[in-house]
């Protein structure tokens, strides 16, 4: 298996509506299945996917610029530059961004293969905003079931 290497702003890039954006820097297939790993732009505003919980996949979070709102098992936190939060399997969680300025993050997960998602996620963007309800079914589809 080869080395992946990306410089700032490379990667597989997907928009992701008004402002989104997903730059993937590794996927599944790069590394045997274990994981994956973007560099997310989530604009002002952006709802984020409705409340959520994996069966398999540690979702991880890694804030560079701005604010990201968790909300994790019930509770509800503000994470700024630095921050880092990690929910294993079973735990119920969103994210969104309600400020007025962008946020930038880093989006790990194990196993790999969430890019299938990612890519889906772009493919719906191109027809309309990225809301809850369009993001759930996409969702339904992955390693995703409704809190």
């Amino acid at each position: 298996m080869p080395a992946v290497l990306h410089g700032p702003g490379e990667g597989e890039r997907i928009a992701a509506g008004a402002g989104s954006e997903i730059l993937i820097k590794v996927t599944g297939a790069e590394t045997a299945d274990s994981f994956f790993l973007s560099e997310t732009t989530a604009a002002p505003g952006f709802p984020g996917p409705p409340l959520h919980r994996h069966k398999a996949l540690h979702d991880m979070f890694y804030v560079l610029e701005g604010t990201l709102t968790m909300d994790v098992d019930g509770e509800r936190r503000e994470l700024g530059p630095g921050s880092f939060a990690c929910v294993p399997p079973g735990i119920a969680h969103t994210f969104s961004n309600p400020s007025a300025g962008p946020v930038r993050f880093l989006n790990f997960s194990t196993p790999g293969g969430w890019e299938h998602y990612m890519r889906a996620l772009g493919e719906a963007a191109r027809s309309g905003p990225l809301t809850p309800e369009v993001m759930g079914p996409i969702a339904s589809r992955y390693d995703f079931e409704p809190a």
